[in-house]
């Protein structure tokens, strides 16, 4: 009599299968190799300072990726959200000061949102491309916030408005309160994606608008929070970039949206929507922010950086693309 022979993988085997599935498998591999490769070539990447460095300055374009993220996730995009960000910093500074910090805060909270909601509600009720929205909105949110600066900078004075920059001691490595929010936004929002039906929400209306809709999900809902959302989150990357540099320039961060897109394509989210997150993100952040130090100390001229993170970018869509076809 025949003796039935299991056909199942080893469970050994299996588990290898499923660590190679991961998605940040990629972006953590990358990381590894963009460290060990600057640490190689140059004396000072490795060090506690630099090392300290690389996260402040990748906490404004790190915040804005949550809101980007969340975007992409839905199979949209943002252009607007860096052209958001930097009106806040106007409004931060001239609506607060050290007295009146709660009041610039509060209010820079109400118009970041009230400009996403804007753009969520024109993709969900006249059923625009949110690249066209957010396109148009990004060209009025520029010129306005030129208009209300009239063309002028603004600094701002020590207190609650710059505490985010405020550094402090951690066994020896230092950083600031602006990381810890900055981990923090990531923590939030990675918690809301993964164990509650909000974010369970996203990733159905981004990957099945209409597998979605007939199990009851109500997809505009859904839209707009997330647009009004990422209006939030620009908000707090406002607060974070006064932090940075207590100076509220009208003219800073022009390249923010294209940054936050490179961050969240890096770290494995798909454009097409549905797939991904926001440790992933992180992941992308870090590696943008590791080869632009890297680079720097290497003596690579900035052009050539942006060579690089360009041409990664283009490898990452087309291994998203890759895989999305296998699963087809």
């Amino acid at each position: 009599m025949a003796t039935a022979v299991s056909t199942r993988p080893a469970p050994g085997r299996l588990d290898l299968q499923a660590a190679l599935r991961n998605p940040l498998l990629g972006p953590l591999a990358a990381l590894a190799i963009a460290v060990v490769v600057f640490s190689v070539v140059t004396d000072s990447f490795l060090t506690p300072r630099n090392l300290s460095l690389i996260l402040q300055q990748s906490v404004v374009i790190g915040i804005l990726a949550v809101g980007q993220t969340l975007v992409i996730l839905t199979a949209g995009i943002d252009l607007s959200i860096g052209a958001v960000a930097v009106l806040g910093t106007i409004v931060m500074a001239k609506t607060g000061g050290p007295e009146g910090a709660a009041i610039g805060l509060v209010t820079t909270v109400i118009v970041c949102a009230a400009v996403g909601a804007v753009n969520g509600t024109l993709v969900t009720a006249l059923r625009l491309p949110p690249f066209i929205v957010t396109l148009g909105t990004f060209t009025v949110v520029f010129a306005g916030t030129q208009l209300y600066a009239g063309s002028a900078t603004y600094p701002v004075a020590a207190g609650p408005l710059t505490w985010l920059g405020t550094k402090f001691d951690v066994a020896g490595f230092t950083t600031t309160y602006g990381v810890v929010v900055m981990l923090a936004v990531y923590v939030v929002a990675g918690y809301v994606l993964s164990q509650t039906a909000a974010g369970k929400h996203v990733y159905a209306v981004g990957g099945s608008p209409e597998a979605a809709r007939l199990t009851g999900i109500k997809a505009g809902r859904t839209l707009l929070s997330v647009y009004v959302m990422t209006g939030l989150i620009a908000a707090v990357a406002a607060w974070a970039a006064l932090g940075r540099i207590p100076n509220a320039d009208p003219n800073a961060f022009q390249n923010a949206n294209l940054e936050t897109i490179t961050a969240v394509v890096i770290g494995g989210t798909s454009l097409f929507g549905g797939r991904g997150g926001v440790a992933g993100t992180l992941v992308g952040t870090l590696i943008v922010g590791v080869l632009r130090n890297g680079l720097t100390q290497a003596g690579v001229d900035n052009l050539y950086q942006n060579v690089a993170t360009g041409l990664l970018v283009i490898l990452a869509v087309t291994l998203d693309q890759f895989a999305r076809r296998r699963n087809l």
